[in-house]
């Protein structure tokens, strides 16, 4: 099972997804990690720009929004509305970063990429985002590291 020091927790306050995604442009960075306050600030502001995107984007992105497209942008402007596939693609778009998505595997604990978003950005150093299964994102500090740190203790 991977351990608690390859992700962060993230406030499952209905902008997980988006701090995560910051975090996570933070991290690659190689910044330190954003204050909570920062970080959500931060969130509300990619959400805002995320449903700008949509906007910006519409004859790409309509046809996958579930429901009224207009209506779809007007709740998503909204703090408390989770993110899902769609809005990570837009965060890829609007930070021009790729990101991945992990899922940990129930039996091995191992985490396995589920998602790839933004590659036309570059495959380097992707943000790394935990997916738990039930609307919940943490950030990933470093999946690659997490694996070889793995390899160093057996040793």
């Amino acid at each position: 099972m991977p351990k608690q020091e390859t992700w962060i927790g993230i406030p499952g306050d209905g902008r997980c997804l988006f701090r995560s995604v910051v975090h996570g442009a933070w991290l690659r960075a190689g910044k330190q990690s954003p204050s909570e306050s920062l970080q959500k600030e931060l969130a509300d502001e990619l959400r805002a720009k995320v449903a700008d995107e949509f906007i910006k984007r519409r004859a790409d992105t309509e046809w996958f929004v579930e429901g009224d497209f207009d209506n779809y942008v007007v709740q998503m402007r909204q703090p408390h509305i989770w993110g899902g596939e769609p809005e990570l693609l837009m965060c890829s778009h609007v930070l021009q970063m790729p990101i991945t998505v992990y899922m940990r595997e129930k039996s091995s604990g191992i985490l396995k990429i589920i998602s790839e978003y933004g590659q036309e950005y570059g495959k380097e150093n992707p943000i790394g985002v935990l997916y738990h299964g039930y609307g919940h994102y943490d950030v990933l500090r470093s999946p690659v590291s997490s694996a070889s740190s793995k390899l160093r203790k057996r040793r």
